[in-house]
């Protein structure tokens, strides 16, 4: 990234409230391809803001975004933390950023509570249609952080586990923890029951996001298994052992940008498909443990790092 494309960068505050709300529930319909015939997109402005949810993986993701659309000249800002699903698709919507990352099974539940695809082709075939008007999506990366079921070592040789159809077997031994929402959302304990006939002796709530407490809950035997995402460093920091999902009751949920249909420069377009073709689930874990690891480094460091070790 040039001295140049640094000191176009502004960061700007979040911009929430019950106008952004409102503006995401007054929407419905089919969602557009990016303006013009050939799929190019147009600049309404001089300037692409991006912006992200309130997670440092999110975050991250957004300040490549940034740096990438930087790199052919655009100027770029960035509105970080913006909020959860509802408030950064809103954000898109009114007009308070242009572009956001997000994870392709998500957006379709949100935007669709009843679509039933599974697979990437399969949720990135429904996307499209399912949208609000005005929303678009990019190109995919490879890159994905799904839910998963977690075990340590000595959990998965004591029950030979390797699947959760395996666990379904002891189901009823076992004490599962996750996030509050696990309880309610279609792929938890919904979804483990539907789908493996997995009724777990309880349930442990933990508010964390699939985060170090609940890591260390599953380390400290408080937990049998753990819904963790599986970009988490902390998998592979402590051999942790991920079970296979054979009846995909965890939906793919690739790392992709929402952005609004007509307000992105062909460069930016470009830029941002790119990138996807180039950002690996590895390349997340990595910057995952950068940020929230022992080094500490900010969302845009760490991004900036990757950019630069990437030819941008």
């Amino acid at each position: 990234m040039t001295t140049a494309a640094v000191l176009r960068r502004r960061t700007t505050a979040p911009a929430l409230g019950a106008a952004l709300l409102l503006g995401l529930t007054a929407c419905g319909g089919g969602g557009d391809p990016l303006a013009g015939e050939d799929g190019s997109g147009t600049a309404s402005s001089e300037t692409v803001t991006v912006g992200s949810a309130d997670f440092p993986e999110s975050q991250i993701v957004a300040e490549l975004y940034a740096g990438a659309i930087e790199s052919t000249g655009v100027d770029t800002e960035t509105s970080l933390g913006i909020g959860a699903r509802e408030a950064y698709v809103g954000a898109v919507q009114d007009g308070s950023v242009d572009v956001v990352p997000d994870y392709s099974g998500n957006l379709l539940l949100f935007a669709d509570p009843e679509a039933t695809a599974s697979s990437a082709e399969e949720i990135m075939d429904a996307l499209p249609e399912a949208l609000p008007e005005g929303l678009t999506v990019l190109e995919p990366s490879s890159a994905e952080n799904k839910d998963a079921m977690v075990v340590t070592p000595e959990t998965a040789e004591q029950y030979g586990l390797t699947s959760i159809a395996d666990m379904a077997e002891v189901c009823g031994e076992l004490v599962i923890a996750g996030p509050p929402e696990f309880a309610e959302r279609a792929y938890g304990l919904d979804g483990l029951e539907e789908n493996y006939g997995c009724v777990p002796a309880s349930f442990e709530p933990i508010n964390d996001g699939g985060g170090p407490l609940t890591v260390q809950a599953l380390l400290n035997g408080d937990v049998d298994v753990a819904d963790i995402f599986t970009t988490t460093p902390a998998i592979a920091d402590n051999d942790l052992v991920v079970l296979e999902d054979p009846e995909n009751n965890f939906i793919a949920q690739q790392v992709l940008p929402l952005a609004a249909a007509d307000r992105l420069p062909q460069e930016a377009v470009d830029a941002l498909n790119e990138l996807s073709g180039q950002l690996t689930t590895q390349d997340l874990i990595d910057l995952n443990r950068k940020v929230s690891g022992g080094d500490q480094v900010s969302p845009g460091a760490a991004a900036q790092e990757w950019l630069a070790a990437n030819g941008y």
